[in-house]
């Protein structure tokens, strides 16, 4: 009788055991995937930047070529920016999503979101993407007066636009006025 509480009780210990554990890696997997508010709306920015930027046709390697919005860096978004663009279309390109450690790794990307920790790496990534039509997007302090693009600021609740049109037109790039309107325009 002794020998079959002591398998009970070691069986139940097992069970709590397994049941707290199980608990815990649910509770890290959520938080991992959890992105915030802020990130999920400049997600959706992300995929409204292909409807108002024009790129030159070299920009993608063939009339049949996706259209992709990388990431470069630790990424923010989570599944928020694939949430963004699923079942989308742009000129009839479907979209991709790609994140990048490096920005040597981009071959073929139209939209790049410099995440904040390539902020020491800035100069060099300037270096690397002159030349090639990709929009750069940032939420990197002056990094707009860096070359950046399209900068994210987050205000008031609000997400506003920061908007570099001389960096965009040098990368063959045209931005709608319906996206410079409501920004604030700043050089180089």
């Amino acid at each position: 009788m002794l020998k079959r509480r002591s398998s009970d009780s070691l069986t139940r210990l097992a069970l709590v055991l397994a049941t707290l554990i199980s608990l815990v890696v649910s509770g890290l997997a959520s938080s991992a995937v959890a992105v915030s508010p802020e990130y999920q709306v400049k997600a959706v920015f992300l995929f409204n930047f292909a409807q108002f930027v024009e790129w030159p046709p070299q920009s993608f390697e063939n009339a049949a070529a996706p259209f992709v919005i990388g990431v470069l860096g630790t990424d923010p978004f989570g599944a928020a920016l694939e949430g963004a663009v699923r079942g989308e279309t742009v000129e009839g390109r479907t979209f991709v999503i790609e994140r990048y450690r490096s920005v040597t790794e981009i071959r073929h990307c139209q939209i790049l979101f410099i995440s904040r920790s390539e902020a020491a790496h800035m100069e060099d990534i300037r270096a690397v993407l002159a030349g090639h039509s990709i929009l750069t997007v940032s939420d990197i302090e002056d990094s707009s007066q860096r070359g950046v693009m399209i900068r994210f600021i987050a205000e008031s609740n609000r997400i506003r636009l920061r908007i570099n049109a001389d960096a965009a037109k040098a990368a063959g790039l045209s931005i709608s006025s319906k996206l410079l309107r409501p920004a604030e325009l700043v050089t180089s």
